[in-house]
């Protein structure tokens, strides 16, 4: 079985890289981005350790009100946590999304969320910190 400790990549022998834990991120709202109701939020970046294939994390809530419109420039894996979302795309595709569903949304790809009553997700984009 292999070890669960990340080895130094850079060849420099300093030893085992640490993991990084944010203890009880998911109860933080995230900032206001868009409108008058969605909000998102960075709590972590690869970017300093790999600035050329960075990956970026955090939380996204929208509230209801004005649906957001949103054109990927990057690839993101979201999952829903809490509430429910209706996400549709230019394709004709549209879900009803609810905790523990799971997107691909693709580079290029223009979605488009809204929501009842709120849904919050967690995501994984393959992007720089705060460049969505």
């Amino acid at each position: 079985m292999g070890s669960f400790i990340s080895k130094n990549k850079s060849g420099t022998g300093a030893g085992p890289v640490p993991m990084t834990h944010y203890a009880k991120a998911q109860s933080v709202k995230p900032p206001l981005i868009a409108n008058e109701n969605a909000f998102l939020g960075d709590v972590s970046s690869s970017e300093k350790l790999d600035p050329e294939k960075p990956i970026s994390a955090g939380f996204y809530r929208l509230e209801k009100g004005t649906p957001l419109v949103y054109d990927y420039t990057y690839h993101e894996m979201k999952i829903i946590l809490e509430g429910s979302f209706d996400i549709s795309d230019e394709a004709g595709n549209k879900v009803h999304a609810v905790p523990g569903d799971v997107f691909y949304f693709p580079k290029g790809s223009k979605i488009t969320f809204t929501t009842d009553d709120y849904g919050l997700a967690f995501y994984t984009g393959q992007r720089k910190k705060d460049g969505a």
